[in-house]
Order: C-alpha cells, then sequence, then structure tokens
C-alpha cells in the first residue's frame, strides 16, 4: 500500500497536515492532523510501497514501541486513513 498521490502532508508550526489536492480536494471536505507517529508512517507509505508488517517493524525500531500496541494503532490508523480514500493499493 502506498499514500495516494492526491494527498500530501504539510508540516505548518510543528503540526502535521494532510491536505487534498486536485479531484480530493473537491471530494474532502477538510484536513487530517497527525501525531509524529502517523506522520512517520506517512512519510514512509508516500516514498515507497508498504506492508502492515514493514510499517510496524518500522515503528518498533524508530520508537521502541510493544510491538502488541503498535501493531492496534497502526491497524486503526490504516483503517482511518483507507476509509477516506487515501491509500492506493
Amino acid at each position: 500500500m502506498k499514500i495516494s498521490e492526491n494527498y500530501i502532508m504539510r508540516e505548518i508550526a510543528g503540526e502535521y497536515i494532510v491536505v487534498p489536492t486536485g479531484r480530493a480536494a473537491m471530494d474532502f471536505k477538510g484536513l487530517i492532523s497527525l501525531n509524529d507517529v502517523g506522520a512517520f508512517l506517512w512519510k514512509l507509505m508516500q516514498e515507497s510501497e508498504q506492508t502492515e508488517e514493514s510499517l510496524l517493524d518500522a515503528v518498533c525500531e524508530e520508537y521502541e514501541a510493544d510491538r502488541k500496541e503498535a501493531e492496534q494503532d497502526i491497524r486503526e490508523f490504516l483503517q482511518k486513513i483507507r476509509s477516506e480514500g487515501m491509500l492506493s493499493e
């Protein structure tokens, strides 16, 4: 999975904001704010194709997170952005 080209992330005053572009800007009304881990995941998926497992490995390595807790958080994050059409799979 990878981030759709119709969405970009910007850092504004220390906040990470997802902004729709092109056609997505007409369909999606609003912005999504990301925390540091969400921004980390977004960058990984924007740079290259990822799997849930590769994202989990990266988060656990970067943040020394509990694997089980990180797995649940990643699933929730992916479910949210998938439901908004932000992933291309």
